[in-house]
């Protein structure tokens, strides 16, 4: 196996491991907070938010990632392509902001 191959299994197996003990706890305080504000749906708010922010953040990671090495490249063969390269990299950037707002509109909605 490569390092690469190695890495992604390992990756993938932190994520299983913390999606299968992280959310136990959060559908309890779910229920916790629908049980003391009266509303069924505000645990469903907070996963949502939750799962907003970090899904966008996972994305904008891995746009970053691709786009950054890129531009490295691209810079290094051809140091006039510093501002474009800079111009996507906000773009990919822009994703996790992206999902900061969609969830600070789902906790408004409560």
């Amino acid at each position: 196996m490569t390092k690469k191959k190695l890495a992604y299994i390992f990756v993938l197996g932190f994520q299983v491991l913390a999606a299968v003990l992280l959310v136990p706890g959060l559908i309890g305080a779910a229920d916790v907070v629908s049980a003391a504000t009266g509303k069924e749906q505000a645990g469903w708010a907070y996963i949502g938010a939750a799962l907003a922010v970090g899904l966008a953040c996972i994305g904008s990671g891995y746009a970053v990632s691709k786009i950054g090495s890129a531009g490295i490249g691209a810079v290094t063969e051809k140091p006039e392509l510093m501002g474009k390269t800079l111009v996507f990299l906000g773009l990919a950037e822009g994703i996790a902001i992206y999902g900061l707002i969609i969830a600070v509109m789902i906790l408004n909605k409560l």
